[in-house]
């Protein structure tokens, strides 16, 4: 396979991104975003939190490496009211693995994928994750995914957009997740 590799690669300021809100998209947006840079020849890490498997996005994500690498920090589907050890664990582990991603600044863009919700889970210690994200060097982007984000998280992004659900099949009970398109 063959990529157009961009003539020079800009020198830029790195910000701090946040996709949040109920609605759906969150991950692929990142991942969109993910795609782009890879294309102008980027090198992108991403971090998913609370994640394991083979969806569409990973699988694809194969064939664009060494530019783009995904790593997965999960298990078991968690839930807020039932937080074990080992997702303490698995969920300090990711967070050690991103920081270094992050500081190293190897890496053009950083993306903490689903991050929000182990913050809110209390997974991880929302100053410690502030700390590495005003401690990132100028050029890296990182990008804060998942529902609820704290609002020490917002306060600090450069950027940050909010997914609204407005409707969705699976509300109705007529529709179960599709490969492809919702994983």
């Amino acid at each position: 396979m063959m990529f157009m590799q961009p003539i020079k690669k800009p020198s830029r300021i790195g910000l701090i991104e946040v996709y949040t809100g109920d609605g759906r998209g969150k991950t692929t947006a990142a991942f969109g975003l993910a795609l782009r840079a890879v294309g102008h020849g980027m090198n992108v890490c991403i971090v998913q939190f609370m994640k394991c498997g083979r969806y569409g996005e990973i699988i694809a994500a194969e064939s664009l490496k060494p530019n783009l690498e995904v790593i997965q920090f999960g298990g078991e589907f968690i839930r807020g009211d039932s937080i074990k050890d080992e997702d303490l664990i698995t969920a300090r582990k990711a967070m050690d693995y991103a920081a270094k991603a992050i500081l190293e600044g190897k890496y053009d863009i950083v993306i903490l994928d689903e991050v929000n919700v182990a913050l809110s889970f209390k997974l991880l210690d929302l100053n410690k994750v502030i700390n590495v994200l005003r401690g990132k060097p100028s050029h890296v982007e990182v990008v804060l995914t998942g529902r609820y984000a704290p609002r020490e998280i917002v306060e600090i992004a450069d950027l940050v957009t909010e997914f609204r659900e407005v409707k969705h099949p699976f509300r109705s009970g007529k529709l179960d997740a599709r490969p492809g398109v919702e994983y």
